[in-house]
């Protein structure tokens, strides 16, 4: 008996001995891959304390959410527009004054395609406005349609959607859907994929649906875009989702505030771009959109350029211009978004912008629809205000809005949030524009979203209760590391 119990307490000491070896291998291995593969400091050392704090379990969180596995069969940058050296001395004059002729410098080498010339571009607010414009046109196509959508619901109102499909296919135009496997995923699985496998004609594909084990290793990575395109002649652009919750703006737990944009112009070739490699690469299947074949018109006054972004690109185009623009601003500076959680190069920026005399207002929502959000937002809520920063909280229903303007003539909308989620690891798109009439529209859509809104005082942040304070802190540390 006495050598039985020896023998499992020696068993039991080999045991621990190999577990803690392997152990210690994982964490050391994952730590080199940590350190090779991250350039963000924040998230190497989040990284590697939760690898060595959190035995295995934060190895394997780091093998599934922190490796980016994403190398893009589709992505490449087209490069058919004229040399930019001759482009930009023939038209950077026609877009703007001479102070911002070194932001277009900037912004060129954050991604390099050239602004196109003659485009419309109208703001939508809400499904309201939004939804019957789009199912008008989608109803009198006739050559194609393209929809790319985080979230596509299953509802009531999603249905006329699904009916005008119908009426296009029968006018001979080709329907091709993308949704994201995460975004429309409810109750662990996507209703509407089986109304839209119902409709003859249509062709529809999931962006990385998280089938268990294969897809897991991407399930942080999510398309994030919200493109429309009927005949390569009309876009719908924005953050706007595909819900019924877009039409309840009286309802303050259900509805959803939100703005889209309907553009005309051949900036559509460029938005057509990022949908045929998002196309090609969930389908492995090349396709060219009808926008190629149109000539090109003026539709309007707009230059305007497209800007993709996503975890296959290590640099933050989206996160670089929002900066760029931040810095550039001697005036003016609106942002409007959901959600607002940067990291410090952009908390830093808009306090310097402020003490250099530039008026900075940052409005989102009151109650967001995750709390643990609103919690990690509140921290960064003092040093912003002390500088000078006017942070202004819309009530319920929760407004979804996303409009970036900068002294009145420069706007960047599209579907990315100001957090890091949008900037480092959805893939998302943006459209750069110069219009001093779009920015004054915008302006005043959020003037009327101010006048609603409950001011950030300096006094509020400072009196907010000690345990409050420890908790927003706690939730601020869950900021998704890139």
């Amino acid at each position: 008996m006495v050598i039985n119990i020896f023998s499992n307490f020696i068993n039991s000491d080999i045991r621990a001995f190999f577990v803690a070896g392997i152990y210690v291998v994982l964490s050391i291995g994952t730590t080199v891959h940590i350190l090779l593969h991250k350039d963000d400091v924040k998230s190497s050392i989040g990284w590697i304390a939760l690898v060595f704090l959190s035995p295995f379990l934060g190895t394997i969180l780091y093998i599934f959410l922190g490796i980016n596995r994403v190398k893009r069969r589709g992505t490449r940058l087209r490069k058919k527009n004229i040399a930019y050296e001759k482009y930009f001395a023939e038209n950077v004059p026609k877009i703007l004054s001479e102070n911002y002729r070194q932001f277009i410098t900037f912004g060129y080498s954050a991604y390099p395609q050239n602004f196109i010339f003659g485009n419309s571009i109208e703001p939508l607010q809400n499904g309201i406005e939004a939804y019957p414009e789009m199912i008008k046109i989608i109803q009198n196509a006739k050559k194609e349609i393209l929809i790319s959508s985080y979230i596509f619901d299953c509802d009531d109102e999603t249905d006329k959607f699904l009916e005008a499909f119908k009426t296009a296919i029968k006018n001979g135009a080709v329907v091709k859907v993308l949704i994201d496997g995460i975004g429309t995923l409810k109750f662990f699985h996507r209703s509407i994929e089986k109304k839209l496998a119902g409709i003859k004609g249509l062709e529809y594909a999931i962006f990385l649906p998280p089938y268990i084990p294969v897809t897991i290793p991407f399930v942080n990575l999510r398309n994030h875009r919200k493109i429309m395109i009927i005949d390569g002649e009309t876009a719908f652009f924005g953050g706007m989702n595909l819900s019924k919750k877009n039409v309840l703006i009286d309802d303050q737990k259900n509805g959803i505030l939100d703005i889209t944009f309907k553009i005309k112009g051949h900036v559509i070739d460029q938005m057509a771009e990022i949908f045929e490699d998002d196309w090609e690469f969930v389908t492995g299947k090349k396709f060219q959109s009808s926008s190629k074949d149109l000539s090109y018109t003026e539709t309007g006054t707009i230059p305007a350029r497209i800007i993709p972004d996503g975890p296959d690109n290590e640099s933050g185009i989206i996160e670089r211009i929002a900066h760029g623009a931040i810095n550039a601003a001697t005036k003016k500076i609106l942002i409007v978004t959901p959600y607002f959680l940067p990291e410090n190069n952009i908390l830093t920026a808009l306090e310097m912008a402020t003490i250099k005399g530039v008026d900075v207002d940052i409005i989102i929502p009151d109650k967001s629809d995750y709390n643990f959000i609103d919690w990690a937002v509140e921290p960064n809520f003092l040093r912003l205000v002390k500088s000078g920063v006017k942070i202004y909280r819309t009530p319920r229903p929760l407004d979804h809005s996303k409009i970036f303007v900068v002294d009145s003539e420069w706007v960047f909308i599209g579907s990315a949030n100001w957090d890091v989620r949008s900037f480092k690891l959805n893939f998302e798109s943006n459209i750069e524009i110069f219009s001093k009439n779009l920015a004054k529209e915008l302006t005043a859509i959020a003037e009327s979203k101010k006048r609603k809104a409950k001011f950030t005082t300096v006094h509020e942040c400072k009196t907010l209760p000690f345990l409050k304070r420890i908790r927003n802190n706690m939730f601020r540390l869950l900021t998704p590391y890139g």
